[in-house]
């Protein structure tokens, strides 16, 4: 079984922010996959099955994700090889994937928080690139604000290439997914795998 978690923040004023570009990226992956979420008050998340596959949304806000992650995981007796995180990345331009084996939060309160819960930084994580304004270090605005049509238009591709990258972690391990999708998604190849 494998447990790919988007983390963001719950309730309306969240949605399509680019701080909930794991919340993105997991809606993404119940589409393709034609399954319905649920709410589970137990694991204070939204999941969606498809076969041996759950998916994860945590609705205790951003910094307190890993108390919905560890509950899964434990729920289900999963090792944490099977785990994969995404989240947004502030310091990656937008258009930019990441997917890594494991390694450290990078200052993401939501993964510090997986990180915490699990004991572990040996999980990989997925991160979709969102940059940041002028290089500015404050971003607070940045990442709670939606995309322009523009930079919608390029997300949209950036999601079909990261839903390709988790199926392939899911099916062919994390090194294969790293080789074949990590990189930028451009207009080009229109997000699908070079």
């Amino acid at each position: 079984m494998h447990l790919i978690v988007g983390l963001g923040n719950p309730g309306r004023e969240y949605v399509s922010t680019r701080h909930n570009a794991g919340f993105l990226l997991t809606e993404e992956l119940a589409r393709r996959w034609r399954i319905e979420w649920t709410a589970e008050k137990k694991f204070q998340a939204r999941l969606a099955r498809a076969g041996r596959s759950i998916l994860c949304q945590p609705q205790t806000f951003m910094n307190l994700s890993g108390e919905a992650v560890g509950a899964v995981i434990d729920f289900y007796q999963l090792p944490v090889k099977q785990l994969l995180v995404a989240v947004d990345d502030a310091d990656l331009p937008l258009g930019e994937l990441r997917l890594r084996a494991g390694g450290s939060s990078g200052g993401h309160h939501g993964l510090e928080s997986v990180e915490q819960h699990l004991g572990t930084r040996e999980f990989a994580r997925l991160r979709l690139g969102i940059g940041r304004r002028d290089g500015a270090r404050e971003i607070t605005g940045h990442v709670l604000g939606r995309f322009n049509a523009e930079e919608t238009a390029l997300f949209g591709k950036v999601l079909d290439r990261a839903a390709s990258q988790a199926e392939c972690w899911q099916a062919d391990g994390v090194e294969k997914a790293m080789n074949r999708f990590n990189g930028v998604v451009d207009s080009i190849n229109e997000g699908k795998e070079q």
